[in-house]
């Protein structure tokens, strides 16, 4: 059997400190309230993104989009010191990889996101931990055990239950949603393969230029316009969104026990259902309820076993 998940000294009988005790309450508390805050501001562009480009063409929002994040991931990299566009020679392939993934993959979700409920495409995004993990397994070599096998299979039901491929339901932006999440996998996996020396801002940096520049070279395919001021102050907002989304994202993995925040990546639901039904009056069917708890119940379990298997910390290593 595994040892019980407690720290070193609770196993072998030792009285915790009340304050150590104290700080990894806090910790954790501020850990949940960092991936709250993520999968709002999250959802959130999403939802700003979806509401203009039925107006304003796609890439061209894509392009100004760009173009207002990139000075704000600088001033960002600025602050903590992680400014820096330099990629060792042996990192040029898989930067080169990740940022095909990640422009083909901004796309396609894009694309879906103009054309489906937001609850809907949010709830396959979410299967995109297990998704990790199996090709954690395949390409990587990592052990699965029966649990984490049960959660992956449980988790893609899920995500078949709301597209219900061979029906009416499922269509070419559902076919988009998944190719998204497909290549959302392959550039995380790849994104492995850095050297640690590589900070993630300066990933984001390469990532969001490309995004833009791919966008600015579709522009003949599109009959752009100038844009409002309100549409330029959405994209603006969105800019911002994606940007505080980014920086809670990396301090979510640097404060309280994973075990205890992950769980709350799951209110990107809860967000994603708000927003759907109060700003495009959708509601997502029995059949997309149905999976997103079946999805949501496969990462829990995942989480749960986890923390029985591990021991815990109060923090994790910090990410560049």
């Amino acid at each position: 059997m595994h040892p019980p998940d407690l720290p070193d000294d609770a196993q072998s009988g030792a009285v915790i400190p009340a304050h150590a005790d104290h700080h990894a309450r806090a910790a954790n508390i501020r850990g949940a309230v960092l991936m709250i805050v993520s999968t709002l501001t999250f959802v959130a562009n999403d939802t700003v993104m979806k509401f203009v480009v039925q107006e304003l063409p796609l890439y061209e929002s894509m392009a100004l989009r760009g173009a207002f994040v990139l000075p704000l991931l600088a001033a960002y990299a600025l602050y903590s010191g992680a400014l820096s566009l330099r990629i060792p020679r042996r990192d040029r392939g898989t930067l080169a990889l990740r940022t095909v993934a990640d422009v083909v993959s901004s796309v396609l979700y894009l694309l879906a996101l103009q054309q489906m409920p937001l609850a809907n495409l949010s709830a396959i995004i979410q299967s995109l931990p297990l998704l990790v993990t199996l090709a954690a397994a395949v390409f990587f070599g990592e052990r699965l055990g029966p649990w984490r096998i049960g959660a992956i299979l449980v988790g893609f039901v899920g995500v078949l239950i709301i597209l219900r491929p061979g029906t009416a339901a499922f269509d070419v932006w559902s076919a988009l949603a998944v190719a998204a999440v497909l290549l959302i996998a392959l550039r995380d996996m790849v994104t492995r393969r850095f050297d640690a020396a590589v900070s993630s801002t300066t990933i984001s940096i390469y990532a969001a230029g490309s995004v833009m520049l791919f966008a600015l070279a579709m522009a003949p395919t599109e009959d752009w316009r100038l844009p409002t001021m309100a549409e330029t102050g959405l994209l603006m907002l969105s800019a911002a969104l994606i940007t505080v989304g980014y920086m809670t994202a990396i301090a979510t993995m640097r404060v309280g026990e994973i075990s205890f925040v992950a769980p709350f990546r799951y209110s990107s639901l809860i967000w994603a259902v708000m927003f759907g039904l109060l700003v495009f009056g959708e509601w997502p069917d029995l059949w997309t309820q149905i999976g997103s708890v079946l999805i949501v119940a496969a990462g829990l379990l995942t989480i749960w076993r986890e923390g029985r298997v591990r021991p815990r910390t109060v923090k994790t290593p910090p990410v560049r």
